[in-house]
Protein backbone atom coordinates (compact mmCIF):
# COMPACT_ATOMS: atom_id res chain seq x y z
CA UNK A 1 0.00 0.00 0.00
CA UNK A 2 1.41 3.37 -0.99
CA UNK A 3 1.51 6.39 1.26
CA UNK A 4 -1.29 8.08 -0.68
CA UNK A 5 -3.76 5.24 -0.04
CA UNK A 6 -6.02 5.49 2.99
CA UNK A 7 -7.38 2.44 4.80
CA UNK A 8 -11.20 2.24 4.64
CA UNK A 9 -13.18 3.12 7.73
CA UNK A 10 -16.81 3.82 8.60
CA UNK A 11 -18.16 6.53 10.90
CA UNK A 12 -21.61 5.97 12.38
CA UNK A 13 -23.43 8.77 14.21
CA UNK A 14 -26.26 8.20 16.67
CA UNK A 15 -28.52 10.42 18.74
CA UNK A 16 -29.22 9.91 22.47
CA UNK A 17 -31.60 7.05 23.15
CA UNK A 18 -30.52 4.94 20.17
CA UNK A 19 -28.47 1.83 20.93
CA UNK A 20 -26.51 0.72 17.83
CA UNK A 21 -24.72 -2.16 19.60
CA UNK A 22 -26.39 -4.96 17.64
CA UNK A 23 -25.58 -3.51 14.23
CA UNK A 24 -22.01 -2.64 15.23
CA UNK A 25 -21.42 -6.24 16.34
CA UNK A 26 -22.64 -7.61 12.99
CA UNK A 27 -20.45 -5.10 11.15
CA UNK A 28 -17.36 -6.22 13.07
CA UNK A 29 -18.14 -9.86 12.25
CA UNK A 30 -18.64 -9.26 8.53
CA UNK A 31 -16.10 -6.51 7.87
CA UNK A 32 -13.34 -7.03 10.45
CA UNK A 33 -10.82 -5.13 8.29
CA UNK A 34 -12.96 -1.96 8.21
CA UNK A 35 -13.03 -0.25 11.62
CA UNK A 36 -16.32 1.35 12.64
CA UNK A 37 -16.20 4.52 14.74
CA UNK A 38 -19.24 5.66 16.74
CA UNK A 39 -19.99 9.38 16.86
CA UNK A 40 -22.55 10.55 19.43
CA UNK A 41 -24.42 13.68 18.37
CA UNK A 42 -27.38 15.65 19.66
CA UNK A 43 -30.68 15.31 17.84
CA UNK A 44 -30.53 18.95 16.74
CA UNK A 45 -27.07 18.61 15.18
CA UNK A 46 -27.36 15.15 13.61
CA UNK A 47 -28.42 16.24 10.10
CA UNK A 48 -25.75 18.94 9.88
CA UNK A 49 -23.11 16.40 10.91
CA UNK A 50 -24.06 14.12 8.01
CA UNK A 51 -24.11 17.01 5.53
CA UNK A 52 -20.66 18.18 6.59
CA UNK A 53 -19.14 14.72 6.17
CA UNK A 54 -18.59 14.22 9.89
CA UNK A 55 -20.18 10.75 9.61
CA UNK A 56 -20.95 8.34 6.78
CA UNK A 57 -24.39 7.47 8.15
CA UNK A 58 -26.34 7.95 11.34
CA UNK A 59 -29.28 6.91 13.47
CA UNK A 60 -31.44 9.97 14.04
CA UNK A 61 -35.03 10.96 14.67
CA UNK A 62 -37.41 11.88 11.87
CA UNK A 63 -38.24 14.10 10.13
CA UNK A 64 -35.18 14.88 7.99
CA UNK A 65 -34.83 17.05 4.91
CA UNK A 66 -35.19 14.57 2.06
CA UNK A 67 -33.80 16.96 -0.53
CA UNK A 68 -30.24 15.93 0.33
CA UNK A 69 -30.56 13.16 2.93
CA UNK A 70 -31.87 9.63 2.44
CA UNK A 71 -33.60 7.90 5.33
CA UNK A 72 -34.89 4.42 6.11
CA UNK A 73 -37.45 4.43 8.99
CA UNK A 74 -36.65 1.65 11.44
CA UNK A 75 -39.03 1.79 14.38
CA UNK A 76 -41.44 4.00 16.30
CA UNK A 77 -41.05 4.71 20.00
CA UNK A 78 -43.66 4.98 22.70
CA UNK A 79 -43.99 8.44 24.26
CA UNK A 80 -43.97 8.73 28.06
CA UNK A 81 -44.16 11.40 30.73
CA UNK A 82 -41.31 11.48 33.27
CA UNK A 83 -42.60 12.17 36.78
CA UNK A 84 -41.45 12.03 40.41
CA UNK A 85 -42.30 8.73 42.10
CA UNK A 86 -44.70 10.47 44.48
CA UNK A 87 -46.71 12.13 41.72
CA UNK A 88 -50.42 11.36 41.45
CA UNK A 89 -49.98 10.03 37.89
CA UNK A 90 -48.10 7.01 39.25
CA UNK A 91 -51.46 5.55 40.31
CA UNK A 92 -52.26 4.64 36.67
CA UNK A 93 -50.44 2.86 33.87
CA UNK A 94 -51.39 5.31 31.10
CA UNK A 95 -52.44 8.94 30.87
CA UNK A 96 -53.66 11.34 28.20
CA UNK A 97 -52.34 14.79 27.38
CA UNK A 98 -55.43 16.28 29.04
CA UNK A 99 -54.45 14.62 32.33
CA UNK A 100 -51.35 16.86 32.42
CA UNK A 101 -53.27 20.10 31.93
CA UNK A 102 -52.59 21.43 35.46
CA UNK A 103 -48.88 20.55 35.53
CA UNK A 104 -45.90 22.46 34.19
CA UNK A 105 -44.56 20.43 31.27
CA UNK A 106 -40.97 21.26 30.30
CA UNK A 107 -40.04 21.78 26.66
CA UNK A 108 -36.27 21.38 26.10
CA UNK A 109 -34.60 22.95 23.08
CA UNK A 110 -33.57 19.54 21.73
CA UNK A 111 -37.11 18.13 21.89
CA UNK A 112 -37.99 16.16 18.73
CA UNK A 113 -41.70 15.55 19.35
CA UNK A 114 -43.95 17.48 17.00
CA UNK A 115 -46.98 18.75 18.88
CA UNK A 116 -49.94 20.58 17.43
CA UNK A 117 -50.65 21.79 20.94
CA UNK A 118 -48.29 21.05 23.78
CA UNK A 119 -49.80 19.62 26.97
CA UNK A 120 -49.70 21.26 30.39
CA UNK A 121 -48.55 24.69 31.43
CA UNK A 122 -45.38 26.20 29.92
CA UNK A 123 -42.32 26.80 32.09
CA UNK A 124 -40.75 30.26 32.37
CA UNK A 125 -37.68 29.09 30.46
CA UNK A 126 -36.91 26.21 28.15
CA UNK A 127 -34.14 23.84 29.32
CA UNK A 128 -31.21 23.57 26.91
CA UNK A 129 -31.27 19.75 26.75
CA UNK A 130 -33.42 16.80 27.70
CA UNK A 131 -30.84 15.84 30.32
CA UNK A 132 -31.21 19.28 31.93
CA UNK A 133 -34.98 18.88 31.90
CA UNK A 134 -34.67 15.55 33.72
CA UNK A 135 -32.80 17.32 36.52
CA UNK A 136 -35.59 19.88 36.78
CA UNK A 137 -38.20 17.12 37.04
CA UNK A 138 -36.21 15.61 39.90
CA UNK A 139 -36.17 19.05 41.55
CA UNK A 140 -39.95 19.24 41.36
CA UNK A 141 -40.06 22.06 38.79
CA UNK A 142 -42.27 20.24 36.26
CA UNK A 143 -42.86 17.15 34.16
CA UNK A 144 -41.28 16.03 30.87
CA UNK A 145 -42.76 14.22 27.87
CA UNK A 146 -40.15 12.30 25.85
CA UNK A 147 -39.60 9.12 23.80
CA UNK A 148 -39.32 6.12 26.12
CA UNK A 149 -35.68 5.46 25.21
CA UNK A 150 -34.69 8.88 26.61
CA UNK A 151 -36.57 8.22 29.83
CA UNK A 152 -34.55 5.02 30.19
CA UNK A 153 -31.28 6.68 29.20
CA UNK A 154 -31.59 9.37 31.89
CA UNK A 155 -33.18 7.11 34.50
CA UNK A 156 -33.01 8.17 38.13
CA UNK A 157 -34.09 6.26 41.23
CA UNK A 158 -36.39 9.08 42.31
CA UNK A 159 -38.19 9.28 38.95
CA UNK A 160 -40.47 7.02 36.93
CA UNK A 161 -42.58 7.35 33.79
CA UNK A 162 -45.98 6.50 32.35
CA UNK A 163 -47.23 6.13 28.76
CA UNK A 164 -49.01 9.11 27.19
CA UNK A 165 -51.61 7.50 24.95
CA UNK A 166 -52.43 10.39 22.62
CA UNK A 167 -48.98 12.00 22.35
CA UNK A 168 -47.06 12.17 19.06
CA UNK A 169 -44.55 9.36 18.59
CA UNK A 170 -40.88 9.55 17.72
CA UNK A 171 -39.55 7.60 14.72
CA UNK A 172 -35.94 6.49 14.48
CA UNK A 173 -34.31 6.16 11.05
CA UNK A 174 -30.99 5.37 9.41
CA UNK A 175 -29.93 8.37 7.34
CA UNK A 176 -27.01 9.32 5.05
CA UNK A 177 -26.21 11.98 2.42
CA UNK A 178 -27.78 11.12 -0.94
CA UNK A 179 -24.64 12.07 -2.87
CA UNK A 180 -22.43 9.89 -0.68
CA UNK A 181 -24.06 6.46 -0.96
CA UNK A 182 -20.80 4.51 -0.92
CA UNK A 183 -20.29 0.74 -0.95
CA UNK A 184 -19.71 0.83 2.80
CA UNK A 185 -22.98 2.70 3.31
CA UNK A 186 -24.70 0.02 1.22
CA UNK A 187 -23.07 -2.65 3.40
CA UNK A 188 -24.42 -1.04 6.55
CA UNK A 189 -27.88 -0.63 5.01
CA UNK A 190 -27.84 -4.35 4.31
CA UNK A 191 -26.97 -5.10 7.93
CA UNK A 192 -29.74 -2.87 9.26
CA UNK A 193 -32.26 -4.41 6.88
CA UNK A 194 -31.28 -7.91 7.97
CA UNK A 195 -29.66 -9.13 4.79
CA UNK A 196 -27.57 -12.27 5.15
CA UNK A 197 -23.85 -12.36 4.64
CA UNK A 198 -24.37 -13.93 1.19
CA UNK A 199 -26.62 -11.13 -0.06
CA UNK A 200 -25.23 -9.01 -2.87
CA UNK A 201 -26.94 -5.64 -2.26
CA UNK A 202 -29.65 -6.42 -4.78
CA UNK A 203 -27.37 -7.56 -7.58
CA UNK A 204 -28.65 -10.57 -9.46
CA UNK A 205 -26.50 -13.70 -9.21
CA UNK A 206 -24.71 -14.82 -12.34
CA UNK A 207 -26.79 -17.27 -14.42
CA UNK A 208 -25.79 -20.92 -14.36
CA UNK A 209 -23.83 -22.06 -17.45
CA UNK A 210 -26.09 -23.61 -20.09
CA UNK A 211 -25.54 -27.26 -20.89
CA UNK A 212 -24.34 -27.82 -24.46
CA UNK A 213 -26.66 -29.78 -26.73
CA UNK A 214 -25.26 -32.72 -28.72
CA UNK A 215 -24.48 -32.06 -32.38
CA UNK A 216 -26.68 -33.58 -35.08
CA UNK A 217 -23.97 -36.01 -36.20
CA UNK A 218 -23.56 -37.21 -32.63
CA UNK A 219 -27.31 -37.58 -32.31
CA UNK A 220 -27.45 -39.69 -35.50
CA UNK A 221 -24.70 -41.97 -34.27
CA UNK A 222 -26.53 -42.44 -30.98
CA UNK A 223 -29.76 -43.33 -32.77
CA UNK A 224 -27.99 -45.84 -35.07
CA UNK A 225 -26.28 -47.49 -32.14
CA UNK A 226 -29.58 -47.72 -30.29
CA UNK A 227 -31.36 -49.26 -33.31
CA UNK A 228 -28.55 -51.77 -33.82
CA UNK A 229 -28.76 -52.82 -30.18
CA UNK A 230 -32.51 -53.40 -30.41
CA UNK A 231 -32.13 -55.48 -33.61
CA UNK A 232 -29.49 -57.67 -32.04
CA UNK A 233 -31.69 -58.23 -29.04
CA UNK A 234 -34.61 -59.41 -31.17
CA UNK A 235 -32.43 -61.85 -33.16
CA UNK A 236 -31.03 -63.35 -30.01
CA UNK A 237 -34.49 -64.02 -28.66
CA UNK A 238 -35.65 -66.32 -31.56
CA UNK A 239 -34.45 -69.92 -32.34
CA UNK A 240 -32.83 -70.32 -35.78
CA UNK A 241 -34.51 -72.46 -38.45
CA UNK A 242 -32.75 -75.58 -39.85
CA UNK A 243 -31.63 -75.58 -43.44
CA UNK A 244 -33.34 -77.86 -46.04
CA UNK A 245 -30.26 -80.06 -46.52
CA UNK A 246 -29.55 -80.62 -42.89
CA UNK A 247 -30.47 -83.42 -40.56
CA UNK A 248 -32.35 -81.27 -38.17
CA UNK A 249 -35.72 -81.81 -36.55
CA UNK A 250 -38.59 -83.95 -37.76
CA UNK A 251 -40.19 -81.07 -39.62
CA UNK A 252 -37.01 -80.16 -41.45
CA UNK A 253 -36.64 -83.18 -43.94
CA UNK A 254 -38.86 -85.61 -45.86
CA UNK A 255 -38.91 -89.36 -45.09
CA UNK A 256 -38.49 -91.67 -48.18
CA UNK A 257 -40.11 -95.07 -48.53
CA UNK A 258 -37.84 -98.04 -47.67
CA UNK A 259 -36.37 -99.71 -50.74
CA UNK A 260 -36.86 -103.46 -51.26
CA UNK A 261 -33.81 -105.69 -51.54
CA UNK A 262 -33.58 -107.82 -54.66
Amino acid sequence: MTGSEVSPSFRLAYVPGVTPTKWVRIWNERLPDVPLTLVQVSAAEACDLLRSGGADAGFLRLPVDDTDLSAIPLYTETTVVVIPKDHVVTAVDEVSAADLADDIVLHPLDDTLEWERRPGLPALERPATTEDAIELVAAGVGLLVVPQSLARLYHRKDLTYRTVADAPESRVALSWPQDATTDLVEDFIGIVRGRTVNSSRGRRPAPAPAQSKPKRSDTGDMRRKSAAGKSAGKSAGKSPRSGSGGSGGAKGGRRGKPRRRS
